[in-house]
């Protein structure tokens, strides 16, 4: 053998030799794995049934969020009809509010300076809730 064909087989037999430990440490890791296997198998049936049940409830969750979207549209149909009611309505009352108004202004020189004794003088009707109220509030002085 000639010194080349020395060298070589001794630097194939130094990787060798380098290789050995990462080799055993490859080994005992493989064994773990092995070892721990069916406990591998098991956690991933569980990360499986749970995604399953998951899934089921999200898609449970969707039908719920549907279904309210669902019943919050029938609301807003309905409703569109009474705040068109409650706008005309409003309009009506301002339109109203505004006649009265110009109607008291009017009336004010008219009446004078000083109001009469007779309105001053006289309480404005009152219902019997607001009695009752006028009451509990009297007593609790």
């Amino acid at each position: 053998m000639t010194m080349l064909e020395w060298l070589a087989q001794g630097l194939v037999l130094g990787l060798l030799l380098l290789a050995l430990p990462f080799a055993w440490r490859l080994e005992r890791q493989v064994a773990a794995l092995r070892r721990e296997g069916p406990a591998l198998q098991a956690a991933a049936g569980e990360i499986g049934e749970a995604t399953r049940a998951a899934e089921a409830a999200l898609a449970r969750l969707r039908a719920t969020a549907e279904g309210a979207g669902r019943a919050v549209a029938e609301r807003v149909a309905a409703a569109e009809p009474l705040r068109d009611d409650l706008r005309y309505l409003t309009e009506r009352a301002e339109a109203l509010a505004d006649r009265l108004d110009g109607l008291v202004r009017q009336a004010r020189p008219l009446a004078g300076a000083a109001p009469s004794a007779a309105v001053e003088a006289a309480p404005p009707p009152r219902s019997e809730a607001e009695r009752e109220l006028l009451r509990a509030i009297q007593g609790l002085r």
